[in-house]
Protein backbone atom coordinates (compact mmCIF):
# COMPACT_ATOMS: atom_id res chain seq x y z
CA UNK A 1 0.00 0.00 0.00
CA UNK A 2 1.30 3.24 -0.67
CA UNK A 3 -0.72 6.94 0.04
CA UNK A 4 -0.53 9.44 -2.52
CA UNK A 5 -2.05 12.76 -1.59
CA UNK A 6 -1.06 14.86 -5.07
CA UNK A 7 -2.47 17.78 -5.99
CA UNK A 8 -2.22 20.49 -8.42
CA UNK A 9 -1.34 23.33 -5.89
CA UNK A 10 2.55 23.05 -4.81
CA UNK A 11 2.75 24.16 -1.71
CA UNK A 12 -0.64 22.36 -0.69
CA UNK A 13 0.74 18.93 -1.69
CA UNK A 14 4.52 19.68 0.00
CA UNK A 15 2.03 20.59 3.30
CA UNK A 16 0.19 16.96 3.00
CA UNK A 17 2.79 15.31 2.64
CA UNK A 18 4.81 16.74 5.83
CA UNK A 19 1.72 17.02 7.75
CA UNK A 20 1.36 13.06 7.45
CA UNK A 21 4.77 12.03 7.21
CA UNK A 22 5.71 11.29 11.24
CA UNK A 23 2.22 9.63 11.61
CA UNK A 24 2.38 6.68 9.12
CA UNK A 25 5.25 4.29 7.82
CA UNK A 26 3.21 3.65 4.62
CA UNK A 27 5.13 4.79 1.65
CA UNK A 28 4.32 7.70 0.02
CA UNK A 29 4.09 8.60 -3.98
CA UNK A 30 4.55 12.28 -4.55
CA UNK A 31 3.10 14.44 -7.38
CA UNK A 32 2.04 17.88 -8.66
CA UNK A 33 -1.17 16.68 -10.43
CA UNK A 34 -2.62 18.21 -13.18
CA UNK A 35 0.65 20.46 -13.04
CA UNK A 36 -0.05 21.71 -16.40
CA UNK A 37 2.17 22.36 -19.76
CA UNK A 38 5.65 21.49 -20.12
CA UNK A 39 7.17 25.04 -19.28
CA UNK A 40 5.11 25.66 -16.02
CA UNK A 41 4.23 22.12 -14.91
CA UNK A 42 7.91 21.49 -14.95
CA UNK A 43 8.57 24.44 -12.36
CA UNK A 44 5.57 22.95 -10.30
CA UNK A 45 7.15 19.38 -10.16
CA UNK A 46 10.54 19.99 -9.70
CA UNK A 47 9.43 22.43 -6.70
CA UNK A 48 6.92 20.27 -5.25
CA UNK A 49 8.77 16.74 -5.83
CA UNK A 50 12.24 18.33 -5.29
CA UNK A 51 11.26 20.32 -1.54
CA UNK A 52 10.08 16.74 -0.47
CA UNK A 53 12.91 14.49 -1.94
CA UNK A 54 15.33 16.40 -0.36
CA UNK A 55 13.52 16.31 3.02
CA UNK A 56 14.00 12.64 2.79
CA UNK A 57 10.07 12.14 2.42
CA UNK A 58 8.77 10.14 -0.97
CA UNK A 59 9.51 7.03 -2.21
CA UNK A 60 8.09 7.03 -5.83
CA UNK A 61 7.41 9.86 -8.13
CA UNK A 62 5.00 10.96 -10.82
CA UNK A 63 5.78 13.76 -12.81
CA UNK A 64 1.58 14.99 -14.62
CA UNK A 65 2.15 17.04 -17.71
CA UNK A 66 -0.09 18.17 -20.32
CA UNK A 67 2.57 16.29 -23.12
CA UNK A 68 4.03 13.34 -24.47
CA UNK A 69 4.50 11.00 -21.38
CA UNK A 70 8.30 10.79 -22.49
CA UNK A 71 8.67 14.02 -21.26
CA UNK A 72 7.24 13.10 -18.13
CA UNK A 73 9.78 10.44 -17.49
CA UNK A 74 12.31 12.75 -18.48
CA UNK A 75 11.47 15.85 -16.31
CA UNK A 76 11.58 12.67 -13.56
CA UNK A 77 14.41 11.75 -14.24
CA UNK A 78 16.34 15.13 -14.32
CA UNK A 79 14.91 15.86 -10.74
CA UNK A 80 16.14 12.83 -9.18
CA UNK A 81 19.14 13.22 -11.27
CA UNK A 82 19.47 17.21 -9.56
CA UNK A 83 19.21 16.27 -5.88
CA UNK A 84 21.78 13.08 -6.37
CA UNK A 85 19.04 10.54 -5.84
CA UNK A 86 19.59 8.84 -9.41
CA UNK A 87 23.26 8.74 -11.75
CA UNK A 88 23.51 8.18 -15.11
CA UNK A 89 22.71 9.70 -18.31
CA UNK A 90 23.90 13.23 -19.49
CA UNK A 91 24.90 16.30 -16.92
CA UNK A 92 24.14 19.33 -18.97
CA UNK A 93 25.30 22.87 -17.91
CA UNK A 94 25.18 26.40 -19.54
CA UNK A 95 25.81 29.37 -18.16
CA UNK A 96 22.73 32.08 -18.57
CA UNK A 97 23.45 34.91 -21.41
CA UNK A 98 25.11 37.70 -20.19
CA UNK A 99 26.66 41.09 -21.57
CA UNK A 100 30.07 38.75 -21.26
CA UNK A 101 29.39 35.78 -23.84
CA UNK A 102 31.23 36.69 -27.01
CA UNK A 103 29.30 33.92 -28.83
CA UNK A 104 25.79 33.36 -29.58
CA UNK A 105 25.26 31.28 -26.32
CA UNK A 106 21.45 30.68 -26.16
CA UNK A 107 21.43 29.47 -29.76
CA UNK A 108 25.08 27.03 -29.11
CA UNK A 109 23.14 25.77 -25.52
CA UNK A 110 20.49 24.76 -27.66
CA UNK A 111 22.66 23.17 -30.14
CA UNK A 112 24.78 21.41 -28.09
CA UNK A 113 21.63 19.85 -25.91
CA UNK A 114 19.66 18.99 -28.56
CA UNK A 115 23.29 16.71 -30.40
CA UNK A 116 23.07 15.06 -26.72
CA UNK A 117 19.71 14.70 -26.22
CA UNK A 118 19.18 11.38 -25.87
CA UNK A 119 22.25 10.03 -24.77
CA UNK A 120 22.50 8.06 -22.15
CA UNK A 121 26.19 7.50 -21.11
CA UNK A 122 26.58 9.38 -17.70
CA UNK A 123 28.70 12.19 -18.59
CA UNK A 124 28.57 15.99 -17.53
CA UNK A 125 28.99 18.69 -20.45
CA UNK A 126 29.45 22.40 -19.81
CA UNK A 127 28.30 25.49 -22.35
CA UNK A 128 29.50 28.51 -21.19
CA UNK A 129 29.52 31.95 -23.32
CA UNK A 130 33.17 33.68 -21.97
CA UNK A 131 35.90 33.80 -20.98
CA UNK A 132 35.52 34.91 -17.08
CA UNK A 133 33.75 32.11 -15.88
CA UNK A 134 33.46 29.89 -18.68
CA UNK A 135 36.57 28.38 -18.17
CA UNK A 136 36.09 27.17 -14.36
CA UNK A 137 32.52 25.13 -15.17
CA UNK A 138 34.16 24.11 -18.43
CA UNK A 139 37.23 22.69 -16.25
CA UNK A 140 34.44 20.84 -13.71
CA UNK A 141 32.59 19.19 -16.65
CA UNK A 142 34.06 16.07 -18.47
CA UNK A 143 33.85 17.93 -21.66
CA UNK A 144 33.29 21.81 -21.39
CA UNK A 145 33.33 24.86 -24.39
CA UNK A 146 34.20 28.08 -23.03
CA UNK A 147 33.13 30.90 -25.55
CA UNK A 148 35.54 33.69 -26.52
CA UNK A 149 35.34 36.40 -29.74
CA UNK A 150 34.27 33.85 -32.33
CA UNK A 151 36.35 30.89 -30.87
CA UNK A 152 35.28 28.31 -28.65
CA UNK A 153 37.90 26.23 -25.86
CA UNK A 154 37.39 22.62 -25.82
CA UNK A 155 38.50 21.21 -22.56
CA UNK A 156 38.39 17.83 -21.35
CA UNK A 157 38.83 16.64 -17.83
CA UNK A 158 39.79 20.35 -16.83
CA UNK A 159 42.23 20.62 -19.53
CA UNK A 160 42.43 22.89 -23.06
CA UNK A 161 42.22 20.31 -25.68
CA UNK A 162 41.07 22.13 -28.66
CA UNK A 163 40.36 25.85 -30.17
CA UNK A 164 37.91 25.76 -32.62
CA UNK A 165 36.04 28.37 -34.38
CA UNK A 166 32.41 29.30 -33.40
CA UNK A 167 30.37 27.66 -36.24
CA UNK A 168 32.78 24.70 -35.37
CA UNK A 169 31.76 23.65 -31.72
CA UNK A 170 29.26 21.37 -31.63
CA UNK A 171 30.70 19.44 -33.95
CA UNK A 172 34.44 19.12 -31.67
CA UNK A 173 31.84 18.87 -28.70
CA UNK A 174 30.15 15.39 -30.88
CA UNK A 175 33.87 14.12 -31.73
CA UNK A 176 35.45 15.20 -28.15
CA UNK A 177 31.93 13.11 -26.33
CA UNK A 178 32.45 10.67 -28.47
CA UNK A 179 35.93 9.98 -28.04
CA UNK A 180 35.43 10.39 -23.89
CA UNK A 181 32.83 7.83 -24.01
CA UNK A 182 34.97 5.14 -26.11
CA UNK A 183 38.07 5.54 -23.82
CA UNK A 184 36.13 5.63 -20.80
CA UNK A 185 34.69 2.10 -22.16
CA UNK A 186 37.74 0.82 -23.17
CA UNK A 187 39.42 1.67 -19.79
CA UNK A 188 36.60 -0.11 -18.14
CA UNK A 189 37.18 -3.50 -20.08
CA UNK A 190 40.90 -3.43 -19.33
CA UNK A 191 39.80 -3.06 -15.65
CA UNK A 192 38.09 -6.07 -15.85
CA UNK A 193 40.14 -8.18 -17.81
CA UNK A 194 43.21 -7.04 -14.98
CA UNK A 195 40.80 -8.43 -12.73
Amino acid sequence: MKISLKASDPLMMMEAYRMLADKVEYPFHLGVTEAGTPGVGTIKSAVGLGALLSEGVGDTIRVSLSADPVEEVRVGIDILKSLGLRKGGLTFVACPSCGRADVDLVKLAREVEDEFKGLNEEIHIAVMGCEVNGPGEARAADIGVAGGRGIGLIFKNGEVIRKVAEQEIVQAMREEVDKFITERKAAKTAAVEAD
